[in-house]
């Protein structure tokens, strides 16, 4: 049984991102305890909502510090949304610092004619990284769901996992480096292609947790 921990801190619906794991073969454990994210094969922080709030939520749950431990660690780590954005250093949303894993800024849309802000809706993905496993079975054009206002904008560009363009601007739909995976858009409401890339990161815990019983 593969089970996987899902971050709570006040920052969402978890229900949809378990549905989503369940579906792909997992048992989903939601918990806010740093002693039980370390005891699970994998895990996952979800989110939606401000960049502030979500920091200021899991500083007051003691989460930072665990959060850099087990990514540090090599455990399978997925960010999803918000998820993703609080893993850099700063956002250009509010004034709380960031974990800092991913040197880096959340910046915000630049205004054009005709540009929806928030970025709300379907959009196709542009892999930078095709050969990671996170994109088995996937491929540049698939569709996925947004919903942000702020994106990604890390210090180093080789850690794009997969890019979107909304209005002119090429953004950060995704990031990769080593175990940590983090994804702007939402899979658990990505269809057929969202569902695959939660399989394949169920794919890489059980990988993990093969070598791990050797």
């Amino acid at each position: 049984m593969t089970v996987i921990a899902v971050i709570d801190y006040d920052m969402g619906n978890l229900h949809s991102a378990c549905k989503g794991l369940e579906r792909a073969g997992a048992t989903p454990w939601v918990t806010d305890v740093a002693a039980e994210l370390a005891t699970a094969d994998g895990v996952v922080l979800p989110g939606v909502g401000a960049f502030d709030p979500a920091m200021q939520h899991l500083r007051s749950r003691d989460l930072a510090e665990p959060i850099r431990q087990i990514i540090a660690s090599g455990k399978p780590f997925l960010g999803i949304c918000l998820g993703l954005q609080v893993l850099f250093e700063a956002s250009e949303e509010g004034q709380e610092p960031g974990l800092g894993i991913i040197p880096g800024t959340i910046k915000r849309f630049r205004p054009e004619p005709n540009l929806t802000v928030p970025h709300m809706g379907w959009n196709q993905l542009q892999l930078t990284q095709p050969n990671i496993g996170l994109w088995q079975s996937v491929q540049s054009g698939d569709w996925v769901y947004f919903v942000h206002s702020f994106y990604a904008a890390p210090a180093d560009p080789s850690l794009n996992a997969a890019t979107v363009t909304h209005g002119s601007q090429e953004v950060t739909a995704a990031i990769a480096r080593d175990n940590l995976m983090a994804v702007q858009f939402h899979p658990e409401k990505s269809a057929s292609a969202g569902l695959k890339i939660l399989s394949n990161f169920v794919a890489l815990v059980q990988a993990k947790e093969l070598v791990g019983s050797r």
